[in-house]
């Protein structure tokens, strides 16, 4: 199998990909779900972070830190850090955020290695529907260093368009704010290993494509 096929194949056996009908925070109806939240044992987390390590190092990502978001990001970046180290002797600092302020103690937004003037940073995180993390966290960022975001690294693109218009929240992200979007998956992916029979839901392929008709951005 090739890279993709083997993490969406990993989703699925995590309970993380699963197909049916689901409401979105949108208010769409969704045949299939995505939650980050089952990749809940150690094995789990160090694949996934094997997984994350490769797209870094396939896209030659340039970073001195990889940031991830609270709550979901804090995870995903400690698993990352250890399989770039452990897979490519790459070493890289991490951080998270804070969802309020310290004021006391060491104080500040972040966990980790304090952002520094023009210290370059990728932000992984897990799926973006509506770009809320990366717009919640690039504020925090300048309010501490003037820093430099060069990428932002999600499991998987859903690829549909946000409420208020044609593009989805990466093009969204990649048009407002210049910074390059790279995704293990995309909803492409996960219809050709239903449709290649790499994992069960093959019944629900009809609904799959009816939803991207309907909802797609245009890529």
């Amino acid at each position: 199998m090739t890279y993709k096929e083997q993490f969406v194949k990993f989703m699925a056996d995590c309970g993380v990909l699963t197909f049916g009908d689901f409401t979105l925070k949108s208010g769409r109806k969704s045949p299939y779900f995505i939650n980050a939240g089952n990749y809940n044992t150690g094995a789990a987390l160090a694949k996934l972070g094997a997984f994350y390590a490769e797209c870094f190092a396939r896209n030659n990502i340039d970073a001195q830190t990889l940031l991830g978001p609270a709550y979901k990001g804090i995870p995903l970046v400690a698993s990352t850090v250890v399989a770039l180290k452990n897979m490519y002797n790459i070493d890289v600092n991490f951080c998270f955020d804070r969802k309020e302020e310290k004021d006391h103690g060491e104080g500040g937004w972040f966990v980790g290695k304090q952002p520094e003037n023009d210290e370059k940073i990728a932000i992984i995180d897990d799926v973006s529907t509506s770009g809320k993390a990366i717009r919640e966290i690039l504020p925090k960022l300048k309010q501490v260093a003037d820093v430099k975001v060069t990428s932002f690294i999600i499991t998987a693109d859903r690829m549909e368009k946000t409420l208020h218009g044609e593009l989805s929240a990466v093009q969204e992200i990649e048009r407002e704010f210049g910074i390059k979007v790279f995704s293990i998956i995309n909803i492409k992916d996960i219809i050709a290993a239903l449709e290649d029979g790499l994992i069960t839901g093959a019944e629900r392929l009809p609904a799959m494509k009816e939803y991207i008709a309907q909802y797609g951005a245009k890529y």
